[in-house]
This record gives structure tokens, C-alpha cells and sequence, in this order.
């Protein structure tokens, strides 16, 4: 028993052990721009500017209104398909960077996150995110103006079942949910 008043701090601690693959990282972009106010604007903007700028060129030009509105689909178009590729180069850049890595291990606890993978290391404290979200398959961690900052935890690298959970209390304390 521990009489002097010293008690000892247990932190609660979530081990995964995975490979970050390109699923992994599309999804990683995916909640970026689908649950961050910038991957929204991001989102939204391209394919605007683009149906906005053909049809003020087509009205400037004095085009049969069909024209317009027949250029102004095209660039609608046009401009989705750019940010579905965008997201997708994203995920690929992404993924360039972390393969060389490999195998990675992360232990969350609640001072920050420490990553060890096959040719680097490195730790962060909850001071770099300001926001999570869940998947089914990951845990994705956001910060920095913009949603510049991003992580991401696979599920299937739990060490243990229950460590799934055990990571989620611990965002919940530190972090806010998306």
C-alpha cells in the first residue's frame, strides 16, 4: 500500500501495428474533403469556377443561351472529373512518401502518438490535431489550418481487440470528433 501520497500515473495505452496502403490513404483524403471545411471548399470551388468562368465567356460572346447552358455542363463536368483525379493524385503523393516506411507501429497514449516504422520514427502530441474521424476501416486525424496536418490509424493494425476502443477514448479526450 501507498502511503506516502505517491501514486503511481498509469496512461492508458492503444498499440497498432500496420502498412499504410493506398486505400488506406485514399480514404484518409476521402474524410479530408468530405468532413473538413477546407476539402469542402476544395471540393465545391473547381468545378464552380470553371462552369462560372464558361459561362460568363459564353455570355460575353453573345452564344445561343443552348450553347451556354450545353458549355456549362460540359465544364460542370469537366470540373468534378478534375477533382476526382486530384484526390486520387493526392492519395497516390501520399502514399509515395509513406511506402518506403513499410511496416509502421503506433502507440497513442494520451501525451501524443509515437510512430516507428522500418526506416524513420517519429511522435506527435496532441497539440499537432485538432480534430478525428472515424471510418469503418480508420481512424484519421486532422490538423492545421486547412487540414493541412493528417494521419491515419488502420483498424486491422490493432494489436489487440480491445484496442480499437481503447484509442477512441483516448481521441475523445484529447481531440474533437468530425
Amino acid at each position: 500500500m501507498n502511503t506516502g501520497g505517491d501514486q503511481i500515473q498509469r496512461t492508458e495505452q492503444a498499440a497498432f501495428v500496420y502498412g499504410l496502403t493506398l486505400a488506406d490513404l485514399q480514404g484518409v483524403v476521402r474524410v479530408r474533403a468530405r468532413r473538413t471545411a477546407a476539402g469542402r471548399a476544395e471540393t465545391l470551388l473547381t468545378p464552380l469556377v470553371i462552369t462560372g468562368l464558361v459561362v460568363a465567356f459564353g455570355l460575353l460572346r453573345g452564344l445561343l443561351p443552348v450553347v451556354v447552358v450545353s458549355s456549362a455542363v460540359v465544364g460542370l463536368g469537366a470540373g468534378v472529373l478534375g477533382v476526382v483525379r486530384g484526390r486520387r493524385g493526392m492519395a497516390r503523393r501520399l502514399h509515395a512518401v509513406w511506402a518506403p516506411y513499410g511496416q509502421c507501429r503506433t502507440v497513442v497514449d494520451d501525451r501524443g502518438a509515437a510512430t516507428t516504422g522500418e526506416t524513420m520514427s517519429y511522435t506527435a502530441d496532441w497539440k499537432l490535431f485538432t480534430h478525428y474521424a472515424e471510418t469503418p476501416d480508420l481512424f484519421v486525424l486532422v490538423g492545421g489550418p486547412r487540414a493541412s496536418c493528417l494521419a491515419a490509424v488502420p483498424k486491422r493494425g490493432a494489436e489487440e481487440p480491445a484496442d480499437v476502443d481503447r484509442l477512441r477514448a483516448i481521441l475523445d479526450r484529447n481531440l474533437r470528433g468530425l
